[in-house]
């Protein structure tokens, strides 16, 4: 069954790469020009990475990638998406930087990469197209050398018991969901008033609990979690623009987005 939501994931985000290029959200043309696409949390939780080699799970179209490649890492990314693979190489050529990009499923990673890495990355809106975290921890460690760090920033599992279809938003969705959710609309996150494309989505709701014991049980040691009211984008409704920059809600009753770092101890 997994197989399916897969294949309809896979077309929904090959749908969305040719939007989201286009979209001032991606800012493709500052990109090209040199703007990095990384954010706050992430560049100042991995501030030394010059010579490091970098495994980036869930790549889209490889501009955070790039952006890693740029500081001067030797980086490798995968996606599932067939066009957002397509199009990270293409940029890859564009620009002149020597990343590797492969087009699959996070599970299927041992299959296509068999280096282990010094630190593996994953950001943003990222594990909940996962519904195995079991298994996605123990590829993050087998693809990580001893003494490798993983870090990932991610929206905060609070936001996604949220029903956004609906207008306000509905608590509809438990904190750890173990059944798929499937939602059907019209738009993307980054353009959503300006395409009509619809997008067709399979997800699974992962507790914090879930992500840190996952990653325990996977033979990794839990160096930070960080819990924060900011969001660096502006993807829920009716968020206010703080002084930095960052999207918070009106209240701050809840965090919207958590890092979290880990360390592959040597053996």
């Amino acid at each position: 069954m997994n197989d399916n939501y897969f294949e309809t994931n896979k077309e929904t985000w090959n749908k969305k790469v040719a939007i989201h290029a286009k979209s001032d959200m991606y800012d493709m043309e500052a990109f090209k020009n040199g703007k990095s696409s990384l954010m706050k949390y992430e560049l100042n939780s991995l501030p030394n990475i010059t010579g490091k080699s970098l495994l980036h799970l869930q790549c889209h179209f490889g501009q955070d990638t790039l952006s890693f490649a740029r500081m001067g890492a030797k980086c490798t990314g995968i996606d599932l998406s067939d066009e957002a693979i397509k199009l990270a190489k293409s940029l890859n050529q564009e620009l002149n930087l020597d990343a590797t990009f492969h087009c699959c499923n996070v599970f299927d990673v041992n299959d296509h990469v068999t280096d282990t890495f010094d630190i593996v990355f994953t950001s943003y809106g990222v594990i909940g197209w996962l519904p195995d975290l079991t298994k996605w921890a123990t590829i993050i460690a087998s693809r990580l050398k001893d003494g490798g760090t993983f870090y990932m920033a991610e929206f905060h599992p609070i936001v996604w018991m949220f029903d956004y279809l609906q207008t306000p938003p509905v608590l509809r969705y438990a904190y750890n969901q173990e059944e798929v959710i499937y939602e059907e609309y019209e738009g993307t996150y980054a353009e959503d008033d300006k395409t009509k494309m619809v997008s067709k989505e399979y997800a699974w709701n992962h507790g914090l609990g879930d992500v840190i014991n996952a990653l325990i049980n996977a033979g990794l040691t839990i160096e930070f979690l960080t819990e924060h009211d900011a969001s660096p984008y502006d993807v829920l409704p009716d968020l206010i623009q703080s002084e930095e920059g960052l999207y918070e809600t009106k209240d701050k009753l809840y965090p919207l987005i958590y890092e979290l770092k880990a360390t592959k101890k040597p053996r």
